[in-house]
Formats: structure tokens, C-alpha cells, sequence
């Protein structure tokens, strides 16, 4: 093969790399750009607290129902295929959120948004993994962690001012017109440079237990979200213990698939890895977490203190900032020598940071000012930074490597799914404290908060004390789950 050949191909790799890397940071930011728009998004359109819950919730659980059965397709049609129907997909539900005429319009886009998405993002590390060499994909992944960093930041920051500054007189709607130039872009090159690729054995799909596992969380979330403005009626309270056997049946369904093709949506044998079945609740806990703040705090800044988006959104940098910089220490310095002990130091650092934001919001109530949200955001954002750059790789530590791409699937479900658990409890955590002024129920909320890093914490002496395990040990636990 000549050198011209070989840069030619070099080259198209980087650009496939380029293209897949943009989709997902496009992903990354409009997970966040949309909490900044919120108060916006209330004030145009009159939607009620359980709907601005939803445009945030819907998409998290789509999202999240949908990740696994979006890897599996791109195994089994295509990852090439499944990613630009992902991103064409993904485009147009970012088109029909940034038109959308009310809020039940809006949530509904939102919902199809996460189901694209769900299409799209499995595919990422499943192109990079089958474009480039081990040797190779130390950087790519390396590359792809700041991309989360960047998107971290970058979505707040580009929420405020495409809202401040109210282009052509669209107001909340360019955070979701924005996706048009990039996605349509992405669309081309995706067709010119990423190449196709299947898995060698791909799983069949599991759409019944999909179906069974989406009827039981929506039972458990929308009674949890809608209660508290419905008042709390007694059809909610029996749709959400309704729920219980309705998960039950999608786990008798499961165990029903292992034997009967071997392709289960979810594979039950890694529950008997006990780091495994810690780090599921540590990863559910922390997006509960996740979900709760992110969307009280910026209500709270928007309309109970009564800031502009932009000054919201620039009294978040240095969150971000910490974030960024702690995950990027905690991954190169500290993980490697310090192993767990670290995530929780995190939960510990987020914990005392929520509890000097208790302090401050009780003491200096509407006068607070953007400086002295600082020394509290930096330490919540550094203890963030700390958890969760390492502990996708923690929980996944012990899990044979055969299990490694239906185990990583399942953390990254559960933590979205955590997510919209926590948007679905700010009805009691928020919400039925509102009427009390938004500060106050802040403070309510915050408690939460800390509730949860204190969970977190514990759940966390499960995890191994340090990297992942020895061969011996590694060959013992593959064993164990053997089915």
C-alpha cells in the first residue's frame, strides 16, 4: 500500500472520529443547555412545574430505555446506519422542540429527541472502537473525556446566551434550532467518512422486555411527577405499586430469554458480581442526585432570586471548571493510587458544598450575590469531577470481559435513569415546598441533596478498593456469572 493511500486513510479516520465526537458533545450539550432555558421556557408558553419536569424527565427516560436496544441494533443493521438515522433523527426532534406551538408540544419532542439519541450515542464508542487500534484508543478516549468536560461547560454557558439574547425575537427556541447546522453537517460528512461495521455475533432484540420495563418506570414516574400538582390522588399511589409487579414480570421475562436465545435486555448474572450490583445503586443514586439539583438550582436562581439567564448561567463556570479539573486529577493522579477512597471523598466534598449552600441561601436569602455561590459550587463541582470520570470504569472493574459491553449498556441506562427519578422527586422535593417561596424551597430541596450524597457515600465501600482486579480473581468472578 502506498504512503499516500495510508495518510488518505489515516486521514479518514480522524474525520470519522471528528464526526462521531461532534454528534455526541451535541448530545452532551443539550442535556444541558435546556435546565438555563427553563424559566424561559415557563414564562412564554405557561407550562406548569410537572410539564417544565417532563421536558427535562421525558427525555432522560427515553433515553434511557432506549440505549441498550440502540446498541443492539447498530450491532445487528449497522452501526454507520443506526448512527446517522440516530443523528437524522435527533435533528429533526431538535427542529420540532424549537417550533414546538406549547408545552405539551415541546415534551413530546423532547421525548422523540431522547429516543434518537438513544440510536445515536451507542454507536460512538462502538465506531471508535472498530476504526482505530488498541494501541490507539488510549487518546481517542482520552480526546472523548474532554469532550464530556467541554460539553459540561459549554451547554450552560450557550443556554444563557442564546437566551439572553433573544435572536430574531425567538427568544428560549435557537437552544434547539442550533442542532439544525450542526446536525445536518454531521449528516453529510457521516455519509462520506464513517465506515459501516457489525458485530461479528450480534444479540437479538429484546422488545418485549423493553416494552415491560418502559410500562413499569412510566407507572413509577408519572403519578411521582404529575402528583403533586394533581394533588396527590389515589390512582397515582396504585400506578406506582402497580409498578413493583410489573418489574417483576419483565425479570421473569428475562430469565425466560436467557434460556430461550441467550439475548436478554439486561443480563441478570452480572447482579452476582457484588462491585457490579453496588456500583448499579451507586450510579442510580448519583443521577437521582444529579437530577434533583441541576434543576431546582437553576429555578432557583431564575425566578426565585430573579436573575437574567446569562448571570445564571456565568455564576455556574466555576461548577464547571471544577468539574473539568477534578475529573482530570481524579483519573491521571489520584484513582490510581488512592482507588474508592476517592469517589468518596467526592460524595463527601459534593455533601459539605451542598451544606454551605444550605448556609449562605438561609443566610443571605434574595441578597445572595454570584461571588459567593463560588467557594459552594467549586467544591459540589470538584467533588462531581472526582466521581464521575472514574466511576463508569470502577463499577465495570470486576465484570469479566465478555459481559463488558452489555455491563457498560446498563450503567450508563441506570444513570439516566437515576436522572429521571431524581426530576420525578423534585415533586416532593421541590415542588411541594414551592409554596413557601422558591428560596425556601431551595433549602428544602438541597436537603435532599445531601440525603443522597450521604447514600451515595456508603454504597460506595462496596466498590474494590482499587483497579481492576487480578487475573486470577478476574477468572473466579467469570465463573461466577457464567449462565
Amino acid at each position: 500500500m502506498s504512503s499516500t493511500t495510508t495518510e488518505a486513510g489515516d486521514r479518514r479516520r480522524w474525520l470519522a472520529l471528528a464526526v462521531v465526537m461532534t454528534a455526541s458533545l451535541m448530545d452532551l450539550v443539550d442535556v444541558t443547555i435546556v435546565n438555563i432555558a427553563m424559566p424561559s421556557i415557563r414564562q412564554e408558553t405557561g407550562a406548569s412545574f410537572s410539564q417544565l419536569q417532563w421536558i427535562t424527565a421525558g427525555y432522560a427516560l427515553a433515553f434511557a430505555v432506549g440505549l441498550i436496544t440502540g446498541g443492539r441494533l447498530g450491532d445487528v443493521y449497522g452501526r454507520k446506519r443506526l448512527f446517522l438515522l440516530g443523528i437524522g433523527g435527533f435533528t429533526a426532534a431538535s427542529a420540532l422542540c424549537g417550533l414546538a406551538t406549547g408545552p405539551d408540544m415541546l415534551v413530546a419532542s423532547r421525548v422523540l429527541q431522547g429516543g434518537t439519541a438513544a440510536l445515536m450515542v451507542p454507536q460512538v464508542l462502538a465506531i471508535i472502537h472498530s476504526t482505530f487500534p488498541a494501541e490507539e484508543r488510549g487518546k481517542v478516549f482520552g480526546m472523548f473525556g474532554a469532550m464530556v468536560g467541554l460539553g459540561a461547560t459549554l451547554g450552560p454557558l450557550l443556554g444563557a446566551l442564546l437566551t439572553e439574547w433573544d435572536l430574531f425575537g425567538l427568544g428560549w427556541r435557537p437552544i434547539f434550532l442550533v442542532n439544525l447546522p450542526i446536525g445536518l453537517l454531521g449528516l453529510v460528512l457521516g455519509l462520506r467518512y464513517v465506515d459501516e461495521s457489525r458485530a461479528p455475533r450480534a444479540l437479538k432484540l429484546d422488545l418485549v422486555g423493553m416494552a415491560l420495563v418502559t410500562a413499569a418506570l412510566l407507572m413509577l414516574l408519572y403519578p411521582l411527577t404529575q402528583g403533586q400538582e394533581a394533588g396527590w390522588p389515589l390512582w397515582g399511589f396504585l400506578l406506582m405499586a402497580g409498578s413493583a409487579p410489573v418489574f417483576a414480570a419483565f425479570l421473569a421475562y428475562e430469565r425466560v430469554k436467557v434460556r430461550r436465545d441467550g439475548s436478554p435486555l439486561v443480563e441478570l448474572s452480572l447482579f452476582r458480581v457484588r462491585s457490579f450490583a453496588a456500583g448499579i445503586g451507586v450510579q442510580l443514586t448519583f443521577g437521582v442526585v444529579m437530577g434533583i439539583f441541576f434543576l431546582v438550582w437553576t429555578l432557583y436562581m431564575q425566578i426565585g432570586l430573579g436573575w437574567s439567564p446569562l448571570r445564571a448561567g456565568l455564576t455556574g463556570v466555576p461548577f464547571s471548571i471544577a468539574v473539568s479539573v477534578a475529573a482530570g486529577v481524579s483519573v491521571q493522579k489520584l484513582v490510581p493510587r488512592f482507588g474508592r477512597r476517592v469517589l468518596q471523598a467526592g460524595a463527601a466534598l459534593m455533601a459539605v458544598g451542598a451544606l454551605v449552600y444550605l448556609a449562605e441561601s438561609a443566610h443571605y436569602g434574595q441578597a445572595v450575590s454570584s461571588w459567593q455561590m463560588a467557594l459552594p459550587l467549586v467544591l459540589m463541582g470538584g467533588g462531581m469531577g472526582l466521581i464521575v470520570a472514574p466511576l463508569t470504569d470502577s463499577v465495570l472493574s470486576e465484570v469479566p470481559q465478555e459481559h463488558a459491553g452489555s455491563a457498560s449498556g446498563l450503567v450508563n441506562t441506570t444513570q439516566q435513569l437515576g436522572v429521571a427519578l431524581g426530576l420525578g422527586l423534585s415533586s416532593v422535593a421541590f415542588f411541594g415546598s414551592v409554596h413557601g417561596g422558591i428560596v425556601s424551597a431551595f433549602g428544602h430541596a438541597l436537603w435532599w441533596v445531601v440525603g443522597g450524597l450521604v447514600l451515595l457515600f456508603a454504597l460506595m465501600f462496596a466498590l474494590p478498593g482499587r483497579g481492576a482486579p487480578a487475573a486470577k480473581q478476574d477468572e473466579e468472578v467469570r465463573e461466577l456469572v457464567s449462565v
